[in-house]
């Protein structure tokens, strides 16, 4: 029983998440976390441009909490909102930008635009970053591109803990188009950066 209830509170979790990414596309969502509290249920929603979140008056986010209490059943949801202090290392909100901007401009300019996306997120200091555009770019056959730059792991422990992966869905008039994207943050510690140390020199008078 106890397991059921923890499976079934995982899944809620995961359907309110995956809902408020629906609900929040193009406003430079991030992800959702959601806490217990003794006064009801905390949703904690980062993003990098909270005004288009909150909506005019707060708009968006009574009708997301109204939402949130007849859809999932949540008691007393409290939201909040978390700007994101750099966007361009934020794997999400880099694929979710990439769609966007395929939707607005078109296919046919998808190299310039994953050529600029690896710029701007090599200069905010990442180590490392791959794009993966899939679909029909820009022939009528599906095939898939990749762009990448820096240093990015593939394997191991730090390819996992260390690696952001995200994807986004680019929805044109010749089908839809899979970006992912994979981001190593500049404060990933990897295992063969050591620093070596110069030996101190002894103050004068006393034996080395």
């Amino acid at each position: 029983m106890i397991e059921r209830k923890f499976v079934a509170e995982k899944l809620k979790e995961y359907q309110i998440q995956e809902f408020i990414a629906e609900s929040l596309k193009n406003v430079g969502h991030s992800h959702t976390k959601l806490q217990r509290t003794p006064v009801g249920d905390k949703v904690v929603i980062f993003a990098s441009r909270p005004g288009l979140v909150v909506g005019r008056k707060g708009e968006n986010i009574k009708k997301l909490t109204q939402t949130l209490k007849k859809r999932f059943n949540l008691e007393n949801p409290q939201i909040e909102i978390s700007e994101v202090q750099n966007p361009n290392l934020d794997a999400q909100i880099v694929a979710e930008r990439i769609a966007s901007t395929l939707e607005r401009f078109g296919i046919q300019k998808f190299k310039a635009i994953g050529h600029k996306t690896m710029t701007d997120v090599i200069n905010s200091g990442a180590m490392g970053i791959e794009i993966l555009i899939s679909g029909k770019v820009p022939s009528q056959r599906a095939k898939t591109w990749r762009f990448n730059q820096g240093y990015l792991k593939k394997c191991g422990e730090i390819a996992i803990e260390g690696v952001k992966h995200a994807k986004a869905v680019a929805v044109l008039k010749t089908g839809e188009i899979g970006i992912q994207v994979s981001i190593m943050g500049p404060d990933v510690q990897l295992p063969d950066d050591i620093e070596v140390r110069r030996k101190e020199e002894a103050p004068e008078g006393e034996a080395q």
